[in-house]
């Protein structure tokens, strides 16, 4: 390697995203439902009392609620044109809408499908009603998916560094005295596959490139991380902000995870600028998480 090489290479890891808190205002909330107005009505509640974090930023300005039944719509373009007049800060549904597959964890419903990605619109994703419905009924000694308030958020993306929006839109929905958790997981099983084929070049040092472009890979999150925290706490930002950045396997990891951490939020990107399906990660786990809030940006 030449001296130019040398000098790129150092500038390059000089150089690093800072964050920048950026201002979310979240003041118009609209519920979607596919249930009749007391059912609605019962669902914007459990809803309320869930984002309570949303009245404490402005306390004079709290946020307005409103809600769309199930007989307001029966198309995903008379919903389409309901919500932009007006339009909302925030929609807050649930999977299958007016879907006869309901019972079949297999998708989200043409409804949210299209509704996050067709509109720029943040979207909060609840367990459905009779899930909820079941632990209230059957008085479960679990505790309910759907927690008294965000204590526990947890930002989830494959590429944390610069992601500015994503980390500001999760602060804006974490309490007070609540807990940012910002994780990056690099995924192991891409990682082997570039090493094995680096382990067939002759010139290489394998085991020297191994070890360089894993800590290469982890310390820029978790820069991007220490920066967030720096900004947050010189704002005033009164959570607390956890790191957690490693490899592993995605969605087996990020269920064990939120298991582990009684998470109460998910926060993640839901649309991707090279494609008009949803972003690549985001999908599956918003599949398979079928009890968890989940925030789709």
């Amino acid at each position: 390697m030449t001296k130019i090489d040398q000098f790129e290479s150092l500038f390059r890891k000089a150089s690093k995203p800072v964050f920048q808190l950026e201002p979310v205002n979240v003041r118009d909330i609209l519920i979607v439902t596919d249930m009749d107005a007391a059912q609605t009505t019962l669902f914007a509640d459990q809803a309320q009392a869930f984002l309570t974090a949303l009245d404490v930023a402005q306390p004079e300005k709290l946020p307005r609620y409103s809600q769309i039944c199930g007989n307001e719509f029966n198309s995903v373009q008379q919903l389409l044109d309901r919500i932009e007049n007006p339009r909302p800060d925030l929609v807050v549904t649930y999977r299958n809408l007016h879907a006869e597959t309901a019972d079949h964890p297999f998708s989200l419903g043409a409804y949210v499908n299209v509704l996050t990605q067709a509109t720029d619109i943040p979207t909060l994703l609840l367990p459905e009603p009779k899930v909820l419905a079941s632990y209230k009924d059957a008085e479960k000694s679990d505790p309910s998916p759907l927690a008294d308030t965000t204590r526990h958020v947890m930002v989830v993306t494959d590429h944390l560094a610069g992601d500015h929006h994503l980390v500001s839109m999760a602060v804006r929905f974490v309490t007070d005295d609540g807990e940012l958790i910002l994780s990056h997981i690099e995924d192991q099983y891409a990682f082997d596959r570039y090493m094995k084929a680096i382990d067939k070049i002759p010139d290489l040092d394998s085991e020297m490139a191994r070890e360089a472009i894993g800590k290469q890979l982890l310390s820029e999150p978790q820069d991007y991380i220490e920066s967030c925290r720096s900004v947050l706490q010189t704002g005033g930002v009164q959570n607390s902000i956890k790191p957690l950045v490693t490899f592993g396997h995605r969605i087996e990891d990020y269920r064990h995870l939120i298991e582990d951490r009684h998470i109460d939020l998910l926060v993640m990107n839901s649309r991707d600028d090279d494609q008009l399906a949803m972003h690549g990660m985001a999908y599956p786990l918003v599949v398979e998480l079928r009890k968890t809030p989940i925030l789709l940006v």
